[in-house]
């Protein structure tokens, strides 16, 4: 049975912080909150750990995990380049709801699953996910919810869906905005919207100019 601990009471927090980097350092999984919805994590770095995680989603290695980081010094190790303008828009939006394509830095060693080369990052404006973060390094981290389900806005509702599949649950209260994170690619030479989300395409145009849409 995994473990749950209420974030809202210092000391659970400071205990869950701790067993859930452990489990992570394990291999296990676990489940945070961040600024969007519950996410379902495990290390980016532990080919295995990966598998779990899309094995509990009931997903394929054709849909890999974004990758959540707890600084920006540890996304750019993870990317070939930000590009022309992809240090603009960590400047402008993160921690925040943006997620950013870019291509993997080629020196890594892991397997995210079926990327085509590319790493989606993403900065999460939530203090419990960014000190798990900076604990544990770069986690890859989905919505925690099995495919096809509603993602999870309560602890309580990703263990509902993902039960024995994750070793930690940190329990953060109720996600105050469950409006996914918006995916832009940067790796073509016009920044391309993915996903539309919490941060709207105009916003993003006023830092960057133009952006592509399927408009």
């Amino acid at each position: 049975m995994g473990r749950r601990y209420d974030c809202s009471d210092l000391d659970q927090r400071s205990e869950g912080l701790k067993e859930a980097a452990a489990a992570v350092r394990r291999g296990e999984l676990v489940v945070l909150p961040t600024d969007t919805v519950y996410g379902i994590g495990a290390d980016a770095f532990t080919p295995a750990a990966v598998t779990a995680l899309l094995d509990a989603k009931g997903r394929g290695r054709e849909m890999p995990p974004p990758v959540l980081v707890g600084t920006v010094r540890a996304a750019t190790a993870l990317v070939e380049d930000l590009g022309p303008y992809g240090q603009d828009l960590i400047d402008a939006f993160w921690p925040g709801a943006l997620t950013l394509v870019c291509k993997a830095n080629r020196a890594l060693t892991w397997d995210l699953g079926e990327t085509k080369g590319t790493v989606a990052i993403r900065m999460p404006l939530h203090p419990v996910a960014l000190d798990l973060l900076k604990e544990t390094g770069p986690m890859a981290v989905s919505s925690a919810n099995r495919s096809g389900a509603s993602p999870a806005s309560t602890a309580e509702g990703a263990e509902e869906q993902l039960g024995d599949s994750v070793a930690v649950y940190l329990d953060g209260g109720t996600t105050t905005d469950s409006t996914p994170s918006t995916i832009l690619d940067l790796t073509t030479a016009v920044p391309r919207m993915l996903r539309r989300g919490a941060i709207p395409v105009e916003k993003l145009r006023g830092i960057i100019g133009y952006v592509a849409t399927d408009d």
